[in-house]
């Protein structure tokens, strides 16, 4: 076997790889919003999330975004960890899909037909529509794909491999460990699958070394077994940098498909021989009689996303009703980081969707503001221990959660108004309308409380970046500002869970002090720069605290009127 073949062998595997990832994009561009929100609101339940990832999958082409993108939602806390294991069920079933395609390109000659798509392609991708470009991109990836898997062909045909005596030796040789040759080819395509990150490439692999004759079934179905193994790793991958909801929604995905191949194994040979009988080979005669297993070879490219459909089907009919045992499996697999239970925001009183009655879903909104706020609170709180850190990489990594948190603020806001519209779209009375107004208040002013905390850390960065330094009297004075913004926040806290106006008159003094000191740090501020005790750039950087604080304060003011002006406060 010259190293010329080898070359164009690799060559043709790298073109069908090519062709799968534009092929896939393009479908992505075209209908990826679409599906994104398909993804995140039709699983409600085990049956339509399975059916929802089934059908992503197909239509991208690729389980690995599919995969990835559930993995994301779940990070973002878009979709529940049963949700997404329910998707990733789904998309397990959706990915033979590209089998098939490839039994299709093996099983008849595409290489005519791919040149004239090629034009219709380039004609699409200079359209002036978008919708159109992704279409042509589409045409063009399908047309490579079809390519590679021609040029694989022919190249297989070349190399002759189901006369190749090494080839054949090799296979015989590990053939005959039984048991132990079926654990080998599984292993191996797992190493493939994860060296390459595409199951679609080795599927084709296997298809060619099947069909040639030179690997027989078993083996190659061994094969195909590790391929789902090894798909796993980029979800896994990608979870990695996620909260652990991300990272057990990978992981289950990891559990289903080894639980998959571990019962699998136990009827093997059976559950081998009953694919091959509806496919109509003799998977027995073919390992007694070589004549019989070159005649029948090319029926294997059937026999595989045959095996591929079954065994993921079936997985799936086993393992539909055990996805809670298998969250909790992999809930207690992945062990919580100290940081995530501190910035664990979810969405724990109106989740279950609306009551029966407006009152109470109004209760249950009114426990999610009061906690929403309380956490805004422990936003300020990490911005306090910004101010206070030196260290390069423990800065940085506050920021980042000060980020973290501003961006689950903007989610959560959206989250409980948009329950609240769904609550006033019921037949309500006029006092549950004002409530539920008031509230619409709160919770939009409770958000931008998160803003300013971000806004905070920003100007904290750059004056860290700047390698600026505050003065002794200035780390005072922002210090002294801090704390009345605490007692700020803290108060709004107080009377989001009382409504007395009492409490609410104590809220109004703090921001009477904070304005107060504001206003006479701004003043000394301008003397201090004129007496060159510090450099303007220093003293901008210092009134962005002072005024960020203000404001913060005159939003906490805000939320206190909205929750004291309507008819819910208490004497």
């Amino acid at each position: 076997m010259s190293i010329y073949v080898i070359l164009k062998l690799l060559g043709s595997l790298a073109l069908l790889m090519y062709g799968m990832k534009v092929m896939s994009e393009g479908l992505q561009k075209m209908a990826g919003p679409q599906l994104r929100h398909v993804l995140g609101a039709m699983t409600t339940n085990r049956v339509t999330g399975l059916l929802t990832g089934a059908f992503v999958t197909a239509a991208v082409q690729s389980s690995t975004a599919t995969t990835v993108m559930t993995v994301s939602f779940v990070n973002a806390r878009l979709l529940s960890l049963g949700q997404a294991i329910s998707v990733i069920m789904g998309a397990n079933i959706g990915t033979t899909l590209t089998a098939w395609i490839m039994s299709a390109g093996f099983n008849f000659n595409m290489g005519d037909v791919v040149f004239p798509c090629f034009i219709l392609g380039i004609l699409l991708i200079y359209a002036k529509s978008s919708t159109k470009k992704s279409g042509g991109e589409f045409i063009f990836g399908l047309c490579f794909l079809f390519l590679g898997l021609a040029t694989l062909r022919q190249n297989a045909a070349d190399m002759d491999l189901g006369h190749n005596q090494a080839v054949l030796d090799f296979f015989e040789k590990t053939g005959g460990w039984g048991f132990g040759s079926t654990l080998l080819f599984l292993l191996l395509g797992g190493v493939l699958t994860m060296c390459v990150q595409s199951s679609a490439a080795v599927m084709a692999i296997t298809m060619i070394l099947c069909s040639s004759g030179a690997l027989p079934i078993y083996q190659g179905i061994a094969l195909v077994m590790g391929e789902n193994i090894g798909t796993t790793v980029t979800s896994n991958i990608a979870a990695l940098t996620g909260n652990k909801q991300a990272r057990c929604a990978a992981l289950a995905h990891l559990v289903f498909n080894v639980f998959g191949v571990l019962w699998i194994l136990c009827i093997f040979n059976f559950f081998v021989d009953l694919v091959c009988d509806f496919a109509g080979y003799d998977a027995a005669r073919a390992a007694a009689d070589a004549v019989y297993a070159q005649e029948n070879a090319a029926k294997l490219n059937f026999v595989l996303p045959a095996f591929h459909t079954a065994f993921n089907v079936c997985n799936v009919l086993i393992l539909i009703w055990f996805i809670k045992p298998i969250e909790r499996l992999v809930t207690r697999l992945i062990p919580q980081k100290e940081e995530e239970i501190e910035d664990d925001f979810r969405l724990r009183f109106i989740s279950g969707g609306i009551l029966s009655t407006a009152e109470l879903s109004i209760l249950e909104a009114r426990k999610e503001l009061n906690l929403f706020a309380e956490r805004t609170g422990k936003m300020f709180k990490l911005v306090k221990d910004l101010s206070r850190t030196t260290d390069e990489k423990d800065f940085n990594k506050l920021y980042t959660r000060i980020e973290k948190y501003e961006g689950i603020s903007d989610n959560m806001e959206v989250e409980i108004a948009n329950y609240l519209n769904n609550v006033s779209d019921g037949r309500l009375s006029s006092e549950t309308k004002i409530k539920i107004r008031a509230m619409l208040r709160e919770v939009t002013e409770i958000e931008s409380i998160g803003d300013s905390c971000y806004n905070l850390a920003r100007s904290l960065k750059h004056k860290y970046t700047g390698k600026e330094e505050f003065t002794e009297q200035q780390a005072d004075h922002i210090n002294q500002m801090f704390k009345l913004t605490t007692e700020s926040v803290n108060q709004m806290i107080k009377v989001l869970q009382s409504g007395r106006w009492a409490d609410a008159m104590a809220s109004y003094n703090i921001e009477n002090e904070i304005n107060n000191y504001r206003n006479q740090l701004k003043h000394q501020n301008i003397l201090d720069i004129s007496n060159g005790n510090y450099s303007y750039q220093l003293g901008i950087y210092y009134m962005d605290l002072i005024n960020e604080c203000e404001k913060l304060g005159d939003y906490v003011v805000n939320v206190v009127e909205a929750r004291t002006d309507t008819k819910e406060k208490k004497q």
